[in-house]
């Protein structure tokens, strides 16, 4: 891995997952564009220019060309012959499509932790988030402060799984799904429902009641999907 970029350079961060190795250095770059874009520093359809990423982080074009490709891999830029990456734009049949299978996803994996033998050991970092949650809830300035704690909540409980299997299907959902859940959260009425949503799979995870976590888990990723929806129709008639 390269050295660390010095003066106004921007230096790809020395990540890791909370579980797994340090990230290659096109996974650093990747990780740092996402959350542009996730973030909505560049626009759907607005071109990331490989060169200039280059340079900003002081690398040669390789990594960046690699880091585009991870991007690609988790649908937020596609790549166009001759024209290089280009931010994906936001559509209400990608809504519904990726939402739906989240809401098999998240119920199965709510669910089994839920039915965990050792869940009450996820129980202490499942509360302390989801006051953080409510107490976010409450204040508009906060409404990205929200987002990036359901992020992070649900990344820890992919993490929780015992599957694998799940835990790599998932996982990638998570970023794809990003700037839809900001549009599904921007509203304080719908981040007061999703705490109450949050609310009861703390309730099912305590009690060891599966159906109860799959039930809270596939209304919260529903609502989401609909008020998703709902302001994307809103900004087509704008």
């Amino acid at each position: 891995m390269g050295q660390p970029a010095r003066s106004t350079r921007a230096a790809p961060p020395a990540a890791s997952t909370t579980t797994g190795p340090m990230l290659s250095l096109p996974e650093q770059i990747a990780a740092q564009l996402a959350a542009r874009i996730t973030a909505g520093t560049y626009a759907p359809g607005q071109r990331i220019m490989e060169q200039a990423v280059a340079a900003e982080f002081g690398v040669s074009r390789g990594p960046v060309r690699e880091a585009l490709r991870l991007l690609e891999k988790d649908g937020l830029v596609m790549i166009l012959a001759r024209r290089g990456a280009q931010v994906t734009k936001l559509s209400i049949p990608e809504v519904r499509e990726i939402f739906d299978i989240r809401v098999a996803l998240n119920g199965l994996r709510d669910r089994s932790i839920a039915e965990d033998p050792e869940r009450l050991k996820l129980l202490p970092m499942l509360e302390a988030e989801v006051a953080e949650l409510s107490r976010l809830a409450r204040n508009a300035r906060h409404s990205n402060e929200y987002v990036e704690c359901v992020f992070r909540l649900n990344r820890a409980l992919t993490a929780a799984l015992r599957s694998s299997r799940l835990r790599a299907i998932l996982d990638p959902l998570a970023q794809q799904t990003l700037r839809y859940s900001r549009l599904g959260l921007a509203s304080e009425l719908r981040r007061r429902q999703s705490v109450k949503h949050w609310q009861e799979l703390v309730k099912a995870v305590r009690e060891g009641d599966g159906e109860r976590a799959q039930r809270a888990a596939e209304a919260r990723v529903r609502a989401s999907r609909d008020e998703a929806i709902k302001k994307l129709r809103e900004l087509a008639d704008c």
